[in-house]
C-alpha cells in the first residue's frame, strides 16, 4: 500500500485526500447522534452535505440548524475548516505539533495544496497561515458573538459567532440562522452593519490567498516590494469589488433592493458583490433578483477568489491573465506585460486550459441535470455555476434535485475545490513523455 501511495503525484494525493475526508464526513453525518431527530439521513444527502462543507461551498439539502444536532454542526464546521485550509496544511500542522520531520515530498505536496510560489520556506508559511487563520477567525468570532448573544443568549451566541466566523473566513456560506427561519442565511441581520462588515472582511481576507498574506506581512505597506502575484491580486480585487458593487446597485435598485434606504442598498449591494466570489451567504432574497443581476452574479461566481485561498472559481489571477492576453493580441504585441513584468507563456497557456476545463465541466453538469429533470434552465445554470465555483448561492432548486442530479453537483463541488485542471491531471497523471515531437502544420482558427 505504501509503495502504491509513494508513486502517486501531488495532485493525486490531494484528490484522494479530499475524497476520503468527504466520505468520512458523510458517514459521521449519517449517525443518529448527528441529527436532531436521532435518525439517519440518506447516504446521498449526507455525502452532499459533507462534500459541500469540505469543498467550502454552502449548497444544502437540509437547513443546518433544523436538521443537525450540535454534534452534526461540529462535524460540518470541522469539515469546513479542513476544506478551507486544505487537508495537507492540517496534516503538516499535526506533524509540527508532534515534532515530526517534514520531508521534501511532504513539502512538495504542501506547495501544491496552497499554490505556493516556491518550495523554500514552505513550512514557515504554513505556520504563518495557521497563526493568521486563528487570529482572523478569533477576532471575527469575538465580534459576531458580541452581536449575536443579545438575540440568541450567551452560550448560543458564542457558538453562532464561532461557527459563522469560520464559515465566512473559509468562504463556506453555511449558517445556523434556521433557528429564526429555515434557509434564511444572514437575511435576519441584513440591517446590522457590524455583522455585514465583519462577514465581508472575513470573506475577503480568506479569499485573497495565503501568498498575499505573507507578502503583506513581510513588506507591510511597501506596495512596490510586493511580488507580482500579490500586486495583481490586490489591485484586481479592489477594482472588482467596487465595480461589482456599483453594477449590482444599478441592476438591483428596482428589484431585490427595492424598498430599502440608500444606505441599506449600498450595504446590500456591497455584500452581494463580495459573497458570489465563493462565500455563499446572502442578505437579500435571490428570488427577487433581476435577470441582469442573476447573470452578473454567475459571472462573479465563475471568477471566484484568489489561488491558494479558501475560495474557488477559475481564480482572479486566471481571469486577469486571460484579459491581458486578449488585450495584447488585439494590440498585436508579442509579450503579455503587467506591472513592468513579462508573463511566461506557460502561465498564459495554463490560464486558458484551466478555464476551458472549468467551463466544460460546468456545461456538462448543466446538460446532465437539464436532461434528468424538467427545471428552469436559468436555475440549473445558476446551480451548476454555484457548485463548481464553490459559492453556495442558490435559486432554491437544491432540495428539488434528484439523487443522480445531486451526485452531479457533488462532483462539480469537488472539482471546483480542487481545481478543474487538477482533477483532470489527477485522473490522467502519468509520465508518458514522447521522445520525438511531431512536425508542425497549420489550420484556420477564428
Amino acid at each position: 500500500m505504501r509503495a502504491r501511495i509513494s508513486h502517486l503525484s501531488a495532485k493525486q494525493i490531494l484528490a484522494f485526500g479530499f475524497a476520503l475526508i468527504i466520505f468520512v464526513g458523510a458517514f459521521l453525518l449519517m449517525m443518529p447522534i448527528a441529527n436532531r431527530n436521532h435518525g439517519s439521513i440518506p447516504f446521498v444527502n449526507a455525502l452532499f452535505t459533507a462534500a459541500s462543507a469540505t469543498c467550502v461551498t454552502g449548497l444544502v439539502v437540509y437547513d443546518t440548524w433544523t436538521q443537525f444536532s450540535l454534534f452534526g454542526q461540529v462535524i460540518i464546521l470541522l469539515l469546513i475548516q479542513i476544506g478551507g485550509l486544505g487537508f495537507m496544511t492540517i496534516t503538516i500542522f499535526f506533524s509540527i505539533v508532534l515534532g515530526k520531520r517534514i520531508g521534501l515530498k511532504e513539502r512538495g505536496y504542501l506547495m501544491e495544496s496552497i499554490s505556493a510560489l516556491q518550495l523554500g520556506g514552505i513550512v514557515r508559511l504554513v505556520r504563518n497561515i495557521l497563526i493568521g487563520t486563528a487570529i482572523f477567525e478569533g477576532i471575527g468570532a469575538l465580534i459576531l458573538s458580541f452581536r449575536f448573544y443579545p438575540v440568541f443568549g450567551l452560550a448560543k451566541g458564542i457558538w453562532y459567532g464561532i461557527f459563522h466566523s469560520i464559515s465566512a473566513f473559509c468562504n463556506a456560506g453555511f449558517d445556523l440562522m434556521g433557528s429564526i427561519k429555515p434557509y434564511a442565511s444572514l437575511t435576519p441581520f441584513a440591517n446590522d452593519f457590524i455583522v455585514n462588515l465583519t462577514v465581508i472582511s472575513l470573506i475577503i481576507i480568506g479569499g485573497v490567498g495565503f501568498i498575499v498574506w505573507e507578502d503583506i506581512k513581510n513588506n507591510k505597506w511597501h506596495f512596490k516590494q510586493y511580488n507580482l502575484h500579490s500586486k495583481i491580486m490586490i489591485v484586481s480585487t479592489v477594482v472588482l469589488l467596487f465595480s461589482s458593487t456599483l453594477l449590482l446597485f444599478l441592476l438591483e435598485n428596482n428589484a431585490s433592493l427595492a424598498g430599502l434606504s440608500s444606505g441599506r442598498k449600498i450595504l446590500a449591494a456591497f455584500f452581494q458583490a463580495v459573497t458570489p466570489r465563493t462565500a455563499g451567504f446572502n442578505t437579500v432574497n435571490f428570488a427577487a433578483y433581476s435577470e441582469g443581476g442573476t447573470l452578473f452574479t454567475m459571472f462573479l461566481m465563475v471568477i471566484g477568489a484568489g489561488p491558494g485561498s479558501t475560495g474557488g472559481g477559475i481564480k482572479i489571477t486566471t481571469f486577469i491573465v486571460m484579459l491581458l492576453a486578449v488585450y495584447t493580441s488585439i494590440q498585436q504585441r508579442e509579450d503579455v506585460d503587467v506591472f513592468h513584468r513579462r508573463l511566461e507563456p506557460e502561465v498564459i497557456k495554463h490560464a486558458f486550459v484551466s478555464t476551458t476545463s472549468y467551463l466544460l465541466l460546468m456545461f456538462s453538469g448543466c446538460l446532465i441535470i437539464a436532461a434528468l429533470q424538467d427545471l428552469p434552465l436559468k436555475n440549473v445554470m445558476f446551480e451548476t455555476a454555484s457548485a463548481i465555483g464553490t459559492v453556495g448561492l442558490s435559486t432554491g432548486i437544491t432540495r428539488e434535485l434528484l439523487p443522480l442530479s445531486r451526485l452531479v453537483i457533488i462532483l462539480l463541488m469537488y472539482s471546483g475545490r480542487l481545481g478543474s485542471l487538477t482533477v483532470f491531471l489527477a485522473a490522467t497523471d502519468h509520465h508518458n513523455i514522447k521522445p520525438l515531437r511531431n512536425p508542425e502544420d497549420k489550420i484556420i482558427v477564428g
